[in-house]
């Protein structure tokens, strides 16, 4: 029988949010994929993101029917999957950009990685429901939860996509500090890191890889190679300055100096454009939305529901932080996307499960314990 307080219940606010950042995002997207662009009518990349964007509602709309705690049930099983498709790439995926990341369903082209980060969080927070404790995890709580995180990071990293493996490992440990561990345990991890990060450096990265950390530290140094994205970010950033040049005035978009406008770089876009006005306008909007999480988070009264929220939500602080400080110049490029905002249909359909899951935890947090 259907439980009349789900709709009572429903977080109206926090959707709207979503459909008013989101519709901010298909603004801002069309201004990067139109400005300059020969065509006629809508631009494809446009109207497919359109499509994507109607299907994220699809999804969160069918995951309102389902009760959250199911997920605890079914960790493993979504967590097999998930890793199925990551190896599955090896094999059948697609190559593009040196990398071999998508996988082609005929109709669409997903990206598994990006559904290894809402797979990783349900299994990272059904497992720790059942092991927190007031005196802080010990290492060994720490085994099951560093395996079920290394082997998609291993995967994902070897594709290679250091971004998304980097973004899982900060999600990762996200969650576990926010379960509470020994005092031991984190002195002891972190001075592990101090240690491991020489070896990664001389045996684990590409030599690309240490190419972009490098542009990074000197973005001059390569000024028309791996420098070109960041001096070229920093420049239309810098251009906008306080209110912008005006929709679809942006000259480093039009111009196609700008590499990169629609995805990863589409926040050099906005700033352009807007300035610093449409700037901060957005990022009070994402403020609104890590602050919504979290509450949704402190307010749930089932443990596995508590983690599941926190670590949603830092998966979207964490690629809106990571994005943000790469077209700023503040951190490597990496290909983060920003939620709700870059194109992309895999990026979006998880940020929409993201949010389809908070909004079916706070409708049901009356019944949760």
């Amino acid at each position: 029988m259907f439980d009349r307080r789900l709709i009572e219940n429903f977080d109206w606010g926090f959707f709207a949010l979503i459909l008013v950042i989101g519709s901010c995002g298909l603004v801002i997207l069309y201004s990067a994929v139109s400005a300059g662009w020969q065509g006629t009518g809508l631009h494809y990349l446009f109207k497919k993101q359109m499509v994507w964007m109607g299907a994220g509602l699809v999804v969160i709309l069918g995951i309102l029917v389902i009760d959250f705690r199911n997920l605890d049930k079914l960790n493993l099983f979504i967590y097999a999957i998930c890793v199925g498709l990551l190896v599955s790439i090896y094999f059948f995926g697609l190559s593009g950009g040196g990398s071999r990341r998508w996988l082609s369903l005929g109709f669409a082209t997903i990206q598994p990685s990006e559904l290894m980060k809402i797979s990783l969080i349900i299994s990272l927070s059904s497992l720790y429901a059942g092991t927190v404790s007031p005196e802080g995890l010990n290492f060994r709580n720490l085994i099951k939860p560093a395996v079920l995180c290394m082997i998609p990071v291993a995967l994902i990293v070897n594709q290679p996509d250091l971004g998304t493996g980097l973004l899982l490992l900060l999600i990762a440990g996200s969650i576990t500090l926010f379960v509470k561990v020994e005092k031991k345990v984190v002195f002891t991890l972190g001075g592990l890191l101090v240690l491991i990060v020489p070896v990664v450096w001389f045996t684990g990265l590409k030599e690309y890889q240490k190419e972009r950390i490098m542009t990074f530290l000197d973005p001059d140094r390569d000024p028309l190679g791996t420098g070109y994205h960041i001096i070229q970010s920093k420049i239309a950033i810098g251009s906008g300055m306080i209110t912008g040049k005006g929709f679809l005035e942006g000259t480093q978009n039009a111009l196609s100096f700008l590499p990169e406008q629609h995805t990863d770089f589409i926040l050099s876009v906005l700033a352009e454009e807007w300035g610093l006005v449409g700037c901060t306008v957005l990022l009070v909007l994402y403020f609104m939305l890590l602050f919504w999480g979290l509450n949704i988070a402190y307010n749930c009264r089932n443990m596995f529901g508590s983690i599941l929220a926190f670590g949603i939500t830092s998966m979207i602080f964490w690629q809106i932080f990571i994005n943000i400080g790469m077209v700023m110049g503040l951190m490597p490029v990496v290909g983060v996307p920003l939620p709700l905002i870059s194109y992309g249909g895999s990026s979006v359909i998880t940020n929409m499960v993201g949010f389809g899951i908070l909004l079916n935890i706070s409708m049901r947090n009356f019944s949760t314990a």
